[in-house]
């Protein structure tokens, strides 16, 4: 699947609309540049799941935790990563990410994918590409859903 847009907005859009498809254990993974849309994109997927707590990227924390006020295709839970700061994956297992990716009431949003393989590695995943064609467009390429 393959979409362009043209803001923010229209990215978070494709984003929200997605959670349709979505359920409870699913992994995404989110690939693409500095800039390119990824926490915007899961801030849609956010709004998709009717999450009303701000959603910031978890490029200190490494991982957010956000429960859903109601179950909503089998996910009670929406777990954030960022690991563009990581240094190995010990690090997300010492925080408890473990416990989470894969889970089957989780939704698990991953960025900068590419440094946690062995903790995703034999699940089914999702991998969603953002690629910034000019300041506001987007080519998101949505690969793998079921």
């Amino acid at each position: 699947m393959e979409f362009i847009t043209n803001s923010p907005t229209e990215t978070e859009e494709v984003g929200k609309n997605l959670v349709k498809e979505l359920k409870g254990g699913d992994i995404i993974l989110l690939n693409g540049e500095l800039g390119a849309g990824k926490s915007t994109f899961v801030k849609g997927i956010a709004q998709g799941l009717k999450i009303k707590r701000t959603i910031n990227s978890p490029t200190f924390t490494l991982m957010n935790v956000y429960t859903l006020d109601k179950e909503k295709n089998g996910i009670k839970k929406l777990i954030h990563i960022d690991t563009y700061r990581l240094k190995d994956e010990e690090a997300l297992i010492e925080i408890g990410a473990e416990d989470y990716i894969g889970k089957k009431d989780t939704l698990t949003l991953i960025e900068w994918p590419e440094k946690v393989q062995e903790l995703i590695a034999d699940k089914d995943i999702i991998e969603i590409d953002l690629i910034q064609a000019e300041e506001n467009r987007r080519k998101i390429v949505i690969r793998g859903e079921e």
